[in-house]
């Protein structure tokens, strides 16, 4: 356990084991965080982010940051086919359950973001507001190809600074603006150390989904998916880069929701680190949401 942040295991419907770090006060007036990873990635993601909230002087948040099946703490699933998003919904709703968490804010990165407005679907009265980071209603084949092409299939570096320079070499076209601290947070978030070395910190099995997906053909749109967010304020993060969130799609976003802000962050791609000023952004979203109707 570290010292900002308590470990919560929870048990899923079909009993696999799921973890999420538990940040600041379990009680108080502040609405709970809820934080959802991409694709392939963790809580840890969400560090900087968790801290900057659970320890506000003035309104601190209880912050939980997941690791869905087949990533980080969690266990792996027996079977791949288990790494969906129906199955992923159930396992956040289990986990809210049991944390005692009725309503949030929910802040999605990629595969989180499409939960969210899953959750804004199928549980509405969870959401209190949504951040979406670099995803929405219309997923680019372009980027879903790109990271078809690496997931899973990462050497395994010696060392976090090796790691960081095999995702440099894999997304530099995505983040060229990225610093050499950059990129090793990036690494703290792909690898971590089991027995002595570095091991991938998610199921290699994650990329079977992604093999299955035919992508020469029209992938479904989520407008109404999306649309159910309406009743709730909503802030979409746009790396400037992204091949996964086109700027016509995140402009369409805007003239569909009244209640959304959106901001394009230069130098990234899929998906802008979670730092500020992005952070100040997300605070504004929670104030929004906690004065909200």
């Amino acid at each position: 356990m570290s010292s900002s942040y308590r470990d919560l295991f929870v048990s899923a419907s079909d009993g696999l084991r799921l973890y999420a770090r538990d940040y600041g006060p379990l009680n108080g007036s502040a609405l709970p965080v809820v934080c959802l990873p991409g694709l392939a990635r963790n809580s840890e993601d969400f560090h900087t982010l968790a801290e900057a909230l659970s320890t506000d002087a003035a309104r601190p948040h209880r912050v939980l940051a997941l690791d869905y099946r087949g990533r980080g703490r969690s266990e792996w699933a027996s079977d791949w086919r288990q790494y969906e998003l129906g199955t992923e919904l159930n396992d956040v709703l289990q986990v809210l359950i049991v944390a005692g968490i009725e309503k949030a804010v929910f802040v999605g990165t990629s595969r989180g973001g499409l939960l969210t407005m899953a959750l804004s679907a199928t549980r509405p009265t969870v959401l209190a507001g949504a951040v979406l980071n670099d995803v929405g209603p219309i997923i680019e084949p372009k980027g879903l190809i790109r990271i078809r092409s690496y997931v899973g299939k990462l050497p395994i570096p010696n060392t976090l600074q090796e790691g960081a320079e095999i995702l440099k070499q894999v997304s530099d076209a995505q983040f060229p603006a990225f610093t050499q601290e950059q990129w090793e947070s990036m690494a703290r978030g792909t690898w971590h150390e089991k027995n002595g070395r570095l091991a991938l910190s998610y199921d290699p099995s994650l990329m079977r989904p992604l093999q299955e997906l035919d992508l020469e053909m029209p992938m479904p749109d989520l407008w109404n998916l999306f649309g159910a967010l309406k009743p709730f304020p909503v802030l979409a993060i746009r790396g400037e880069n992204s091949d996964l969130l086109s700027a016509q799609t995140l402009s369409t976003m805007q003239e569909r929701h009244p209640r959304m802000t959106a901001i394009t962050v230069s130098g990234q791609g899929h998906a802008p680190l979670i730092e500020e000023p992005i952070i100040q952004s997300i605070k504004d979203l929670i104030a929004c949401a906690e004065t909200s109707p």
